[in-house]
């Protein structure tokens, strides 16, 4: 793969771990990236904001491939493979247990933090997202 194309699902997939939907343009290279519509709070300002891009992606839809936020279960998803791949069984265990409990995410999250596995999980996370990146776009 070439360099530029691999720097473009690196790029897209560090903008949807920070909850932007992203559209690329493969013709021209061009990357728009918009907040997630879903978790905004003020519709209007929003629209507002970003007023340029959706009218750009709205208008040349047929141009762009549109990368979205995952959802919960594929966020979760995730963290299951990344779990399965810890060599330290019992911090694996405590992190199978956070997932079956109240608020995993947040909960898993604050345990990763200060755990010695926190840039694992970073790196882990950024080569899964690079992975979906690349299959939706070898779709195309």
């Amino acid at each position: 793969m070439d360099n530029s194309k691999q720097n473009i699902i690196n790029q897209i997939a560090q903008k949807l771990d920070c909850g932007y939907d992203c559209y690329y343009n493969p013709k021209t290279n061009e990357l728009i990236t918009i907040p997630n519509f879903g978790r905004l709070w003020d519709e209007d300002e929003f629209r507002k904001s970003f007023a340029a891009e959706l009218k750009k992606v709205t208008k040349n839809k047929s141009d762009y491939i549109k990368f979205e936020v995952l959802e919960s279960f594929e966020s979760f998803k995730i963290m299951e493979r990344f779990i399965a791949q810890i060599p330290d069984k019992q911090f694996q265990l405590e992190l199978e247990n956070i997932l079956v409990r109240k608020k995993p995410f947040q909960n898993f999250k604050n345990r990763i933090d200060y755990s010695v596995y926190r840039q694992n999980w970073f790196d882990f996370k950024q080569r899964d997202l690079e992975k979906i990146v690349e299959t939706q776009l070898n779709r195309r």
